[in-house]
C-alpha cells in the first residue's frame, strides 16, 4: 500500500478536481442532515407535537451515521472505494426520497435513522481515498477541500432548505436532495477511471477488523486524538442543531429568515478550507488544533450573551471557522494511524458523528435548564478542552 500511495504522489502535483467530485457527495449527505435544522417550528405544528420531540430528527440521522461507519469504511479497504461510495449514494437517494411520504413525525425520525445507516459509508470512505492518494505533508489542502463542503453543506442546507421549503412545502425538498443526490452519483461514475484508478488497486485485505481497531486504539496518541474528534462534534453538534430555535425564540425570525442567518457557517469552510489545510501543512497541527477550538468555545459563550442579530450572524460564521481549524487536522493524523486507512477512517467518522449525534441528544435532554444555560455549559467545557489540547498535541508537528 506504500508503494501505492508514493507512486499516486504526482496527483497532487496536478490537480484536485477528483476531490472536489467527492466532496460533492459529503456536500449532500450533511445538506441533508442539517436541512431540517430550521423547519424544527415548523414540523412541530405541521405533526402537532413538541419542537423537542421533533428535533430528536437530528441525532436520530447522526447516531445512525456514526454506528455504521465502522461497518463500511474497512469495507471499502476489502471491496474498493468506489464501490462503497456509489452503494451508499443509492441507499441515501432512494431513503431520502421515502421521507419525503412520511405521515408522522415517529415515522420521519424512523426514516431518517435509517437513512443516515445507509449513508454512512460516503464520508470515512473519502477520507480514506485522499489519504491513498495524497501524502501527508500535502494532504491538510485536500481535507481541507472535503471539510469545505461538509461544512458548506451543513450551512447550506440549513438556508437553501428554509428558502425551498417556504417556495414549495419541506416534501419537495427531501424529493429535490434525493434528485440531486443521483446526479452526483452519475457524476462519479462517468469520472470512474480518472478518480479510481489506482486506488481500485485496495482491496482483498482480510485481517480480522476487530482486531485492527484494537491495534489503533492501543496507541496513547490514537485514543486522545479520537476522544476529541468525539468532544469536539458533540460540541458542533449539539450548538448547530439548536441554532435554528436560537434565531427563532431571541429575534423572531421565519423559517427562511433563519436559513439566511445560518448561512455563514459554510462560508469560511468553503471559501478558506483549502487555505486553513495548508496552513496545517506548513505551520504544524499543534498550532492549529488549540487555535479551533478556542475559536469555537469563544463563540458560542458569546453567542449566549444574546447579543444583536447581525453580531449573532458573525458568531455563526465564526463557529464554523473554529470547526474548519479543527475537524480537517484531526483527520489528517488519524490517517497515520494504520496502513488500513478504512479503518482508521471508519474510527474517525464513528466518533466524529457519534459526537454529532449524541451532543444534539444531549442539549435536548438539558434544554430545560435554558438556552442559553446550556450554550455556557457546552462552551466552557470546550474552552477547558482547548487549553489541555495545546499539552496533549503539542508534538504534532
Amino acid at each position: 500500500m506504500y508503494k501505492l500511495i508514493t507512486n499516486d504522489r504526482t496527483a497532487t502535483d496536478v490537480s484536485m478536481f477528483p476531490v472536489y467530485i467527492l466532496s460533492l457527495a459529503t456536500f449532500i449527505v450533511f445538506f441533508q442532515g442539517f436541512m431540517v435544522a430550521p423547519l424544527l417550528p415548523l414540523l412541530s405544528e405541521q405533526f402537532g407535537t413538541t419542537t423537542r420531540h421533533v428535533s430528536f430528527i437530528e441525532p436520530s440521522y447522526l447516531l445512525g451515521y456514526g454506528l455504521f461507519t465502522l461497518v463500511y469504511a474497512p469495507l471499502s479497504d476489502r471491496f474498493g472505494r468506489f464501490r462503497i461510495i456509489t452503494l451508499c449514494l443509492i441507499i441515501f437517494s432512494v431513503l431520502t426520497l421515502l421521507t419525503a411520504y412520511a405521515h408522522g413525525i415517529n415515522q420521519m425520525i424512523f426514516l431518517r435513522l435509517l437513512t443516515g445507516i445507509g449513508a454512512a459509508g460516503i464520508a470515512p470512505t473519502t477520507i480514506s481515498w485522499i489519504s491513498d492518494r495524497y501524502p501527508y505533508e500535502e494532504r491538510g489542502h485536500a481535507l481541507g477541500i472535503f471539510f469545505g463542503n461538509m461544512a458548506g453543506g451543513t450551512a447550506f442546507g440549513s438556508s437553501a432548505g428554509a428558502l425551498i421549503t417556504s417556495l414549495v412545502g419541506w416534501q419537495w425538498l427531501f424529493i429535490g436532495v434525493a434528485s440531486i443526490a443521483l446526479l452526483i452519483l452519475l457524476l462519479i461514475v462517468m469520472y470512474q477511471k480518472d478518480i479510481f484508478k489506482a486506488n481500485e488497486m485496495i482491496r482483498g485485505v482480510k485481517e480480522n477488523i476487530f482486531l485492527v481497531f484494537c491495534n489503533i486504539l492501543s496507541s496513547g496518541r490514537a485514543r486522545h486524538t479520537y476522544f476529541y474528534v468525539l468532544f469536539n462534534g458533540m460540541f458542533h453538534g449539539g450548538i448547530f442543531a439548536w441554532l435554528a430555535y436560537f434565531f427563532y425564540r431571541n429575534y423572531d425570525l421565519d423559517e427562511l429568515q433563519i436559513g439566511l442567518a445560518l448561512l455563514g457557517y459554510g462560508i469560511p469552510g468553503l471559501l478558506l478550507g483549502p487555505l486553513l489545510g495548508k496552513l496545517a501543512d506548513h505551520y504544524g497541527r499543534q498550532r492549529i488544533i488549540p487555535l479551533g477550538l478556542f475559536f469555537g468555545a469563544l463563540t458560542v459563550l458569546l453567542l449566549s450573551q444574546n447579543l444583536n442579530l447581525a453580531a449573532s450572524c458573525v458568531l455563526v460564521a465564526l463557529l464554523s471557522l473554529g470547526f474548519d481549524l479543527s475537524h480537517p487536522l484531526f483527520a489528517a493524523i488519524v490517517t497515520t494511524f494504520s496502513a488500513q486507512k478504512g479503518a482508521a477512517t471508519g474510527l474517525f467518522a464513528f466518533f466524529l458523528f457519534s459526537g454529532y449525534g449524541l451532543g444534539s441528544l444531549l442539549l435536548s435532554l438539558i434544554i430545560n435548564i435554558g438556552l442559553e444555560t446550556a450554550f455556557q455549559v457546552f462552551g466552557g467545557c470546550l474552552l477547558l478542552a482547548a487549553i489541555c489540547s495545546i499539552f496533549v498535541f503539542r508534538k504534532e508537528k
